[in-house]
Parts: C-alpha cells; sequence; structure tokens
C-alpha cells in the first residue's frame, strides 16, 4: 500500500526478483493527473538513499533532476550572509530534488520491472485471518475485495496499513508532536529565468525560536519553508492570521528574503500551515503477513532531510531480508531488528538538528566546534567523522552515527571550552583520545558512490 516514493521503489526491488507485487494509491496517478502538492514538493537527497537509487539502476536519471547543494548560506538578523560547506570536498553533498518528479520515475520504474499499479485505491478493511482486504475507490464510488499474501505498508504517517495492524496487534504507538509546524513559501527566477540567490547551497534565516528556509529548483526556483511556533509564546502562526501580519513579520524578521517573495500574500493564503511529528511504534510487524516501512513505521521531523533516505534503506534492506529468508515471518522480524535502532537513531538526530538549525548556526561557540570538527576530520581521516558527514556522504547505519556523534561531540565541547581560537586546542591530548577511543568506521560505509 502506497505510491509515494518508498512504495514503488520497493516494488521495482521486489518485482526484479521475481515476486508478483502490486502497488495500491489512493490518488490518482501523478503522470496522468499531475503532482498534487500538500507536502513538501522538494526534498534532500542524501549519499544513502542515492546509493539505493543506484541500485535500483535511477541513480543517474534522478541526478540530472536535481540540484546540487554544497553548504548551508546562513543569512544572519544582523552581520554578513556567510556560506557553510556541508564537508570537507566537492563530493560531499547533498541533493535538491523534486518530490512529483522523483514519483514519477520511481512509478515508472516499478511497471517496467512488472509490478502492477492500481490507482484511486485507498485500503478500507483488513481481514488478516483470511489475508483479504477491501479497497475502495473514492472516485467512482466503488469498492472490491482483493487477496494478499503478504501487505506492505509504506503508506505514509497516516498508514491505513498502520490502523489495520493496530486493530489485531498492540504496536506501541506514541505521537510526540512538535510545538512548531510550518508554511511553504516561494522564491521565483529572476527576470531571466535564473537563481535570485545561490542555486548551490540550502539557505537558512536562523532566528532563535524559528527560522526560515529555502531548497533550490531545477526550474530556478526555491521552495522556502517557514517554521514557527504554532501557538503560544510570540511570533507564533496563530498571530498572523492574515498576510498584513505575516507581511509585517518578515519586514522585520526576514527582510532580505522578502525582497525575493513577490508573491507571499498568495502563497500565505493559498497554502496551509501544516504539523511536525515523531512517530514511535514498538512492532512493525505483524508474523509474516504485515510489515511497515518509511513514514508509516518511523516518521520523523525533517529537520535532518533524512526521511525519504532512511524510508529508501528500509527498501533495500527489506528487499535484501525477503531473499535471505524463505520464510516472510523470519524476513519481517529481522528487519524489524535491523532497522528500527537505526530510525529511532535518525529520529533522535532530526530533532536535534532543529535546534542547530534555527540556533546553533549562528553561534560562535557552534562554530568554533565545528572549524575543530573539520580540522580533526582531516587529522584523522576515517577515525573522527563528522555525525553530519556520516549521516549524509556515507552509509555508516544512523545507529553508529549517532552514538559516535555523542561522543565526539563531548570531545569537540571539551576541547574549546574558554577558548577564542582553534589554534589555542591542545592537538597532542585531542590526537591521543582519538586513537585510544575512537576505532576506525567500517570501509565498506565509506566507500564513494560511483
Amino acid at each position: 500500500m502506497g505510491g509515494g516514493l518508498a512504495g514503488p521503489l520497493l516494488a521495482c526491488l521486489l518485482a526484479r526478483r521475481g515476486h508478483e507485487v502490486n502497488v495500491f494509491e489512493r490518488r490518482p496517478d501523478p503522470r496522468v493527473k499531475g503532482y498534487e502538492g500538500g507536502r513538501s514538493i522538494n526534498l534532500a537527497l542524501a549519499a544513502r538513499g542515492l546509493a539505493v537509487l543506484h541500485e535500483a539502476g535511477l541513480g543517474e536519471a534522478m541526478l540530472k533532476q536535481a540540484v546540487e547543494m554544497r553548504g548551508r548560506m546562513v543569512h544572519p538578523r544582523e552581520g554578513q550572509i556567510n556560506f557553510q560547506p556541508y564537508g570537507r570536498n566537492e563530493r560531499e553533498v547533498i541533493w535538491s530534488v523534486h518530490r512529483g518528479r522523483l514519483n514519477m520515475l520511481l512509478l515508472d520504474a516499478a511497471e517496467a520491472a512488472g509490478a502492477r499499479i492500481h490507482f484511486n485505491q485507498r485500503l478500507g478493511a483488513v481481514d488478516f485471518s483470511s489475508k483479504r482486504a477491501e479497497l475502495i475507490n473514492d472516485h467512482d464510488r466503488t469498492a472490491r475485495s482483493i487477496d494478499f499474501d503478504q501487505l506492505i505498508g509504506a503508506d505514509g504517517a497516516g498508514s491505513a496499513v498502520r490502523v489495520a495492524m493496530q486493530r489485531v496487534i498492540d504496536l506501541h504507538q506514541g505521537v510526540e508532536v512538535l510545538g512548531h509546524g510550518y508554511k511553504e513559501l516561494e522564491i521565483p527566477p529572476d527576470a531571466d529565468g535564473g537563481f535570485r540567490i545561490a542555486r548551490d547551497a540550502l539557505h537558512i534565516w536562523p532566528r532563535g525560536g524559528y527560522m526560515l528556509i529555502a531548497l533550490p529548483n531545477t526550474e530556478g526556483t526555491f521552495t522556502a519553508t517557514l517554521f514557527l511556533r504554532k501557538g503560544g509564546e510570540l511570533p507564533n502562526f496563530e498571530a498572523l492570521s492574515d498576510t498584513h501580519s505575516a507581511q509585517a513579520f518578515f519586514e522585520a524578521e526576514f527582510a532580505d528574503a522578502l525582497a525575493l517573495m513577490p508573491g507571499l500574500a498568495k502563497d500565505w493564503t493559498d497554502h496551509p500551515t501544516s504539523g511536525l511529528a515523531t512517530l514511535r511504534l514498538q512492532r512493525w510487524h505483524l508474523d509474516g503477513r504485515a510489515v511497515l516501512l518509511g513514514d508509516a513505521a518511523h516518521a520523523m521531523v525533517p529537520f535532518h532531510g533524512q526521511g525519504m533516505n532512511c524510508a529508501f534503506e528500509d527498501c533495500a534492506a527489506l528487499d535484501r531480508l525477503m531473499f535471505e529468508h524463505a520464510d516472510s515471518r523470519d524476513a519481517f522480524a529481522a528487519f524489524e531488528a535491523e532497522r528500527k535502532p537505526n530510525a529511532e537513531a535518525i529520529q533522535a538526530m532530526a530533532l536535534e538538528n532543529f535546534i542547530e538549525m534555527r540556533d546553533s548556526v549562528d553561534n560562535p561557540d557552534w562554530r568554533r566546534q565545528r572549524a575543530l570538527e573539520l580540522l580533526l576530520a582531516d587529522r584523522h581521516a576515517g577515525h573522527f567523522v563528522p555525525r553530519y558527514s556520516m549521516v549524509s556522504f556515507t552509509r555508516t547505519p544512523y545507529a553508529v552515527a549517532f552514538e559516535r556523534g555523542v561522543w565526539q561531540r563531548q570531545l569537540l565541547a571539551d576541547a574549546t571550552r574558554g577558548l577564542d581560537d582553534v589554534s589555542q586546542v591542545d592537538f597532542a591530548q585531542l590526537d591521543a583520545r582519538i586513537k585510544a577511543e575512537l576505532p576506525p568506521l567500517t570501509e565498506q560505509w565509506m566507500t564513494p558512490l560511483p
């Protein structure tokens, strides 16, 4: 269930192994109807997600539609705009990709691999005892039943498969709602169709408890997203109830961004304010009959740009484990055991990165630690790897990146405490600690992409 991103990718992988795969999607075919908005139209593709696309034979096709982002362009309230590279060389980048175009690429690939895709099909009641599911077409108001061997929920944070599973087994679901919401806006191209601001960066306007970000699109636009408290302490979305208050807020807080947004008033009215939450489950599968992956199992806040990448890794893992285990019960159990600790780790890191993006990137202490982090990465290649680099530029398991990141962050804080410049750091002591306490990362995780 689910024809968004993870569903068609998994269908492509499984169909290539000879499985009979049917994909059911509640929305119309975007290749005919056109892509429907409602969610972020562009996403950050990292090395681990791209690696899975390469395995599916789709990496090069996707990169032709992507915009490379080499780092963060920070727009402080006061002071000079500054560029902060993500990595240490030209290979350490992430890519801005259009959700709709990627969705259509994956749908085409799934069909080419032999999967059958059915649109306007919403999941209704599920009888797991008889392995029968009801499908409802809200377009022509018809319903039908299908038989299944395994039901795979790739149908997003509001997963109907998860709801059906919860009726027969306690998944121990917990939802942590973030007090912030978001609204999407647009920076259009200039008069010549070019980018109004640097195209090779993710732009951030950090303002403490809130922020504005902007990601580039191939057509010269930027998708800008305002993250702001929903209510309570000002400023918040409740207080910005009309276009006049929104205009005044942007004039005061994001004046340089406002100058790039002639359509702010229309976007503010047309685009809804959406919520953010983290979904945690204790169980992802119902013996060998059903399993959840992607946002259906572990929805996360978007501040590390890893939701899609994590879901793609889920697809690769489930495909491999279904090949390795003849019994789907064993495959689903192994999948949960392998991926759940990694999902929980990136969920935690995504929440932490929200604080870093809105507060720390403009903080002198953080920037000093970041400078030391890059120096240590050069001095101890393969041993001391920045956590962001492990997550975005390698295939290091999220749980490993999280654990090592905790140790490294404490080291950086201790080493720079009370110092004005990284030149004052005692490198001899740091070098000794790193060599003694931090083993090298597994080489296969660090292998560069084609």
